[in-house]
């Protein structure tokens, strides 16, 4: 049995590290209020911008864009969001886990570019060809960081030295539930238009000033937005699973100190009933 000064030096220790974890749950959780908010109000602007292309890829069907061209793809690049600091459970594991899973199954010749230290660093290690990283974001998510990775994608694929462009980060469904996809960036895929009065083939669109500016206005911003509403999601997800591991971490701390100090106690006790033991019987002796 440990004696009872390492005992009392475990429990000190324990409950210095429970402190910190009580103030990294606060701080992860007005961190990821905010990111939440920031989440929720994008949201509808890139529903709407979604929409947008969608109904004029359909009218515009005809019109030719480089963004759109469909090529073999002999190279291909990822775009993978993480976070830069850990102590956030699995979250940054699983996104990892899922970018590697997807490029096991590619032939083509690979490239990626890392936002975050944690995917930098891992595919760093194993090898990997990574021409852009961006490290240090920070809480405050930029949409210039967003428009210079799509900048950098966007010209690579012009001059086809990428065929096709993908982008892995994780989704924040609730505060406890963050989901790692994969989404196609290029060659742009405009989803199908939604009208609720008419079919947008059947409607009548006039383009000014031609339906390839308008094209050549919205493709870009369309792959401008989807960086960064996959940038807020992961920041949400990343804060969310962080004031989780740190709220655990708490508990389980507290856990620790009770058994800890049940272990003291009975120490404590056994060591005063042999001095007992050791006084009694030493009386006994001198009768």
């Amino acid at each position: 049995m440990a004696s009872l000064r390492d005992l009392r030096r475990r429990i000190k220790s324990i409950k210095s590290t429970q402190q910190i974890t009580k103030a990294m749950h606060a701080v992860a959780a007005a961190k990821m209020r905010r990111a939440q908010e920031a989440v929720q109000f994008a949201r509808p602007y890139s529903n709407r911008l979604r929409g947008v292309l969608g109904r004029v890829a359909v009218a515009s069907s005809g019109v030719r864009h480089p963004l759109l061209a469909v090529r073999e793809p002999k190279k291909v690049a990822y775009i993978i969001v993480t976070a830069d600091r850990g102590l956030c459970g699995g979250f940054n594991s699983n996104v990892i886990r899922r970018a590697s899973q997807e490029l096991k199954g590619v032939t083509a010749e690979l490239s990626l570019v890392t936002l975050g230290r944690k995917s930098r660093d891992f595919f760093l290690r194993r090898g990997y060809n990574i021409p852009k990283q961006y490290v240090g974001l920070g809480d405050d998510i930029k949409y210039g960081t967003a428009k210079e990775v799509a900048a950098f994608v966007i010209e690579k694929y012009s001059v086809e030295e990428y065929d096709a462009v993908y982008l892995v980060y994780s989704q924040f469904v609730n505060v406890l539930v963050q989901k790692p996809v994969m989404i196609k960036l290029l060659p742009a895929e405009p989803p199908a238009g939604e009208e609720k009065e008419g079919d947008a083939k059947n409607v009548p669109y006039i383009f000014e000033p031609s339906a390839e500016a308008v094209l050549a206005e919205l493709l870009p911003k369309y792959i401008e937005n989807a960086i960064y509403q996959g940038m807020l999601e992961s920041k949400a997800g990343e804060q969310s699973a962080r004031m989780t591991a740190m709220d655990s971490a708490t508990k389980n701390a507290s856990e620790m100190i009770d058994s800890l100090t049940l272990s003291m106690n009975r120490a404590r006790q056994a060591q005063i009933t042999k001095e007992i033991s050791e006084i009694v019987g030493g009386a006994a002796a001198l009768e």
